[in-house]
């Protein structure tokens, strides 16, 4: 089987052109497209209770029961990604399909079959399997049982990650253990991702913590138990915007540093960074606002020094996720979320920023650049891998925005390489596949293939960004000519 390296890749003079070894993927994730939400054996996970027990949470009171219904028609994903010439597919594994209850104790012969199915197929094809161990989804049991602000989650992930790197790890060579922990906490901290809970902070902090926790374990699990004889790569996914300054002025530019060491740097610092642990402002304006509030500890907890050195240094690579920047000023509104009040920032978009169909999505090429900039700068030039880049529009199959997005932002990305020195290795599309976009129902689609769900079907018909990507992958070229 061919294993692919984190080494640094070598670029020639063409401004436009990618190495051989750079390698493409796309993505999808579990519950936003297998649907067979209660079939054969799976459990219920929190986004199946969240949209049957709150339909109106979400727009048109849409669900992932049936999705795009990949549980049963992955072999015409496959398909789809060989003919687009993908070298990896970025999907994640239902916890509660493998794992009804969340434990161990109960394995579902199915599930594990389904995933092997998938695996296999992937393989048959040439293509490498990219696995997110958790992208949202988890056990409704685990939940009942606090979900991720109980300690004992991390015990209850390395026994799930062990098994899937006994079931799948002779296969599987790419490995993601969590996508988005900021967004993971948001189902906590507000009602903006399923558990839909609104418990504020220190929630916020104690989920991010358990995270973290969670996802050193399973890196030294993989270092201790299997890395020698699977040899694969593993990773967490990171979420950012690029935050800039609204202005030049040394309030505006430190705000935006404040939001960047919040939102990516409370994650990556512990991991990323030589000394390890919070960021240092993060540490002190948490500190500083918990005892203003007249708390006896902070609340952002402390990791112990096994805890910290565990963290240190488990990746090997950046797994990043990006779509958008906002502009940062001093300030916050006395409704905003904790997070925003504990780091002073209001956040805002430039006016001649063109925008898509989602309201929070603004095309800013250039903050893509600056992104990959500041990793390089703040965690050593790590290989990195973009998991997740992507537009959103109302379905379109002549879909000229989403490929002039694709083109810019590809383009920024090989300026990163080439002006920074950036060392990014991989590019991931989201999506494959128009899905199931969470709280947003169907209502903005992402895919470079359209799914009709008013078909029982769910015909799949590719897009021209679809064609677009083929014939990037073709000739690993920028196309300049637009399908």
């Amino acid at each position: 089987m061919k294993i692919f390296s984190v080494d640094r890749l070598s670029y020639n003079f063409d401004m436009s052109a990618f190495p051989e070894r750079f390698l493409f993927a796309a993505s999808t994730a579990s519950y936003q497209i297998e649907g067979a939400w209660n079939e054969d054996g799976k459990g219920e996970n929190i986004w199946d209770r969240l949209t049957h027990t709150e339909p109106d949470i979400v727009k048109n009171r849409d669900n992932g029961d049936i999705a795009c219904d990949s549980y049963h028609l992955f072999k015409e994903d496959v398909k789809l990604l060989k003919n687009a010439g993908f070298n990896l597919y970025r999907f994640s594994i239902s916890w509660s399909r493998i794992l009804p209850n969340g434990e161990i104790t109960l394995i579902n012969p199915k599930g594990v079959e389904y995933y092997r199915n998938l695996i296999n197929e992937l393989l048959e094809n040439d293509i490498q399997p990219f696995v997110t161990m958790y992208h949202w989804d988890l056990p409704q049991k685990l939940q009942d049982l606090g979900g991720w602000t109980n300690p004992l989650i991390v015990d209850y992930m390395e026994d799930y990650a062990d098994l899937l790197f006994e079931l799948y790890g002779d296969k599987v060579k790419w490995w993601i253990t969590i996508n988005e922990p900021m967004e993971v906490v948001r189902g906590y901290d507000c009602r903006e991702y399923a558990p839909a809970l609104d418990l504020g902070s220190p929630a916020n902090y104690i989920v991010a913590h358990n995270i973290l926790k969670a996802h050193s374990r399973i890196f030294r699990l993989y270092d201790n138990k299997y890395r020698s004889k699977q040899n694969g790569k593993l990773s967490i996914s990171l979420s950012s915007r690029y935050y800039k300054g609204k202005t030049d002025s040394k309030e505006d530019l430190d705000a935006a540093n404040r939001a960047m060491q919040f939102y990516i740097g409370l994650f990556a610092h512990p991991i990323y960074s030589k000394e390890g642990d919070y960021p240092d402002v993060v540490r002190k304006m948490v500190d500083e606002s918990s005892k203003k509030e007249g708390r006896k500890r902070s609340r952002l907890p402390t990791f112990t020094k096994e805890e910290k050195e565990s963290l240190i240094g488990a990746y090997d690579f950046f797994g990043v996720n990006h779509y958008s920047s906002s502009l940062c000023t001093p300030g916050s509104s006395l409704t905003s979320r904790t997070f925003q009040k504990d780091m002073d920032v209001t956040f805002s978009f430039d006016p001649e920023w063109p925008g898509c169909k989602a309201p929070w999505l603004m095309v800013v090429p250039w903050g893509f650049r600056e992104l990959l900039k500041f990793i390089k700068e703040n965690y050593d030039n790590p290989p990195v891998f973009v998991t997740e880049n992507g537009y959103c529009d109302s379905g379109e199959i002549e879909d000229k925005g989403r490929i002039s997005y694709y083109k810019e932002y590809l383009t920024e990305l090989l300026n990163a390489v080439h002006d920074y020195k950036c060392n990014v290795i991989g590019y991931t599309a989201w999506s494959i596949l128009d899905n199931f976009e969470w709280l947003d129902g169907y209502v903005y689609k992402f895919g470079l293939v359209h799914v009709d769900f008013e078909d029982a079907n769910r015909k799949r018909t590719p897009k021209s960004s679809y064609d677009f990507f083929k014939q990037l992958l073709k000739n690993r070229v920028l196309p300049q000519t637009l399908p």
